[in-house]
């Protein structure tokens, strides 16, 4: 009797339902289209995953992922689906799932529902860059420098994080980088034994700033469909 080859390479996709500043953001529409599509569809692009899985606690955003290709082999438990569980562990859960079930790929993707502009040549560079690096990440740089970044401190009072950098031109600081929060390359085993994303083995995939955009409240969906425009063809 055949059996069916288990799979090698897989993209991950969390999206659960109880998001609160963009109430069900994974599956809003956003130019006729399910906001979780893109995602499924950049993965699909890409030409590299031999399964698209979706992993999430809600039935409604289960049906869509499925309506647009992916798969959803298991519920995300509760414990894994609240404001304060993080990227690492719901991947771990997902490869244990496959794990369990003799079907561990060799590398895994996790990729965010919330990234429309995400091309599936970034996750393909992500991917070539995994051979020398423990993780590969999208990331992008700030637009402006952060050692000369202000605050308030517990009394209302403007202070600053860096002092001894407040008076420097930007051109004699060192340009940072951020998690762009696109998506995570490793293989299962790094997925399952380090976990730890941004080490010193960790290579960023760096994305132009007009292709980035946090999706946390409404002004930040306006200005992302002002940035579809302006990334349109």
């Amino acid at each position: 009797m055949s059996q069916t080859r288990p799979s090698q390479r897989i993209a991950v996709i969390p999206a659960r339902g109880g998001s609160q500043r963009i109430p069900r953001k994974n599956i809003r529409l956003l130019n006729g289209k399910p906001l979780i599509a893109y995602s499924i569809e950049s993965a699909y692009a890409s030409q590299l995953f031999d399964r698209i899985i979706v992993s999430t606690d809600d039935d409604e955003i289960a049906a869509v992922a499925r309506e647009y290709g992916a798969e959803t082999p298991f519920m995300r438990p509760a414990n894994l689906a609240d404001a304060f569980t993080g990227t690492t562990p719901v991947m771990q859960h997902a490869l244990r799932f496959l794990t369990q079930q003799g079907q561990a790929p060799s590398e895994a993707c996790l990729i965010y529902a919330t990234c429309p502009l995400l091309r599936a040549d970034d996750i393909i560079e992500g991917f070539k860059a995994l051979e020398n690096a423990s993780f590969c990440f999208s990331a992008s740089t700030f637009d402006f420098p952060i050692q000369r970044a202000l605050c308030l401190n517990d009394e209302g009072k403007l202070t600053t994080l860096f002092p001894e950098h407040i008076g420097k031109r930007s051109q004699d600081l060192v340009e940072a980088i951020h998690d762009a929060g696109q998506f995570y390359w490793a293989t299962t085993e790094s997925w399952l034994t380090d976990g730890h994303i941004f080490g010193e083995r960790s290579k960023p995939i760096m994305l132009p700033r007009h292709r980035i955009q946090d999706l946390d409240t409404e002004e930040d969906w306006q200005r992302l469909t002002q940035l579809m425009k302006l990334n349109s063809p």
